[in-house]
């Protein structure tokens, strides 16, 4: 037994020193620390760049696309920090809020040599944080001496990669009786990840034959529209629709994911919700933000409900990737429910959008 942290309790405090702008290091062949651009302010820049003769600004290719720096490793682009740069040069190349009044960030100069592991896991991490995508990261001599100089969270840069490409085991942490409107026979199922992430739900309507296939949806959490009433999207009424559809049945499940915005959380929603006033649409917004068209893990679904005793689904779904990934997860899915809902003039261009870029079904 050990009163130490794990790793997965490790990555939990980073994430948090993370999104207070509180630096995280990184051990391996070539230590670094790094803080996220979205929080650092001009006091911690300036002793972060006394720390290392070169300061490096680690951006997704997706935002070094729109800046048109070259990303040389492939997933990653690591931008040399001129000079004279401040904090707000720094937000400026991650945060593309100010892109259409300022569209000349460069020259940008990308580093092409060199081993961009640490860089890479520094992304990763800042952006499983919820925050923009960018990092910057500065070379340190002793990773263990600098992390307990300075009482920063040290992590092995192997071992956080390796534990970010997995998925968090899910844990059930209650049910309980939950009479809803469409159903007095409801039961709420919380689900707890080990890597101190968010919870999930299920909401289970009626008690299901876990013998037979059920009526589920997989449906991410969508503030705006599932509690404002929010136009620009169709989650709102998706969420009553299928509810209302498995009340009428007398039994279903609907798993209430925590992935706020395609995975990406509230506040980055709200910077492409931005982005898509000036002009683009919902996936260019995310690819200007430096994220991919969707952050989401569906396979967290397929964990529930196997959990809940569930082999078979009648998946509630436009979005033929929910149906893949659950069929790629050992769950048959054996009939695909259209859910066709929530369309207006204010959410037009989005639903096209998703049905000629993601794949969306009409």
């Amino acid at each position: 037994m050990t009163i130490a942290p794990t790793l997965n309790e490790q990555l939990a405090r980073a994430r948090a020193d993370l999104r207070m702008g509180v630096p995280v290091v990184l051990n391996g062949s070539d230590p670094v620390a790094f803080v996220a651009a979205e929080t650092l302010d001009p006091d911690r820049l300036r002793s972060l760049r006394a720390v290392s003769d070169e300061s490096i600004l680690t951006i997704t290719a997706r935002r070094a696309e729109t800046l048109r720096a070259r990303a040389y490793d492939g997933d990653v682009a690591r931008i040399r920090m001129p000079a004279d740069a401040d904090a707000a040069w720094v937000r400026s190349i991650a945060d593309p809020a100010g892109d259409l009044m300022n569209p000349m960030k460069g020259p940008l100069s990308s580093l092409r040599t060199g081993d961009a592991s640490a860089h890479r896991v520094a992304v990763r991490m800042v952006k499983s944080a919820r925050l923009l995508p960018a990092a910057l990261v500065v070379s340190v001599p002793d990773a263990a001496s600098f992390a307990a100089e300075h009482n920063l969270t040290i992590l092995d840069i192997s071992a956080a990669g390796e534990a970010l490409d997995e998925r968090s085991p899910l844990h059930s942490v209650v049910s309980a009786r939950l009479p809803l409107e469409v159903s007095e026979a409801g039961r709420l199922h919380v689900f707890r990840p080990e890597d101190g992430g968010e919870e999930h739900y299920a909401i289970e309507i009626g008690r299901p034959d876990r013998s037979r296939p059920v009526l589920a949806r997989l449906h991410s959490a969508c503030v705006t529209g599932d509690l404002m009433g929010s136009l620009k999207c169709d989650c709102g009424p998706q969420l009553r629709a299928a509810l209302a559809k498995m009340g009428s049945e007398g039994h279903g499940v609907l798993l209430y994911m925590n992935q706020e915005g395609r995975g990406i959380g509230l506040a980055n929603k709200m910077r492409a919700y931005s982005l898509q006033d000036e002009g683009f649409d919902t996936v260019e917004a995310n690819h200007r933000l430096g994220f991919e068209d969707d952050e989401r893990d569906f396979r967290l679904g397929a964990d529930i409900l196997r959990s809940l005793g569930f082999s078979a689904v009648r998946l509630m779904t436009n979005n033929p990737a929910k149906t893949s990934m659950m069929q790629s997860c050992g769950l048959d899915v054996t009939e695909r429910v259209p859910l066709h809902v929530g369309h207006n003039p204010h959410n037009e261009a989005y639903l096209e959008t998703k049905h000629r870029k993601s794949g969306h079904l009409k």
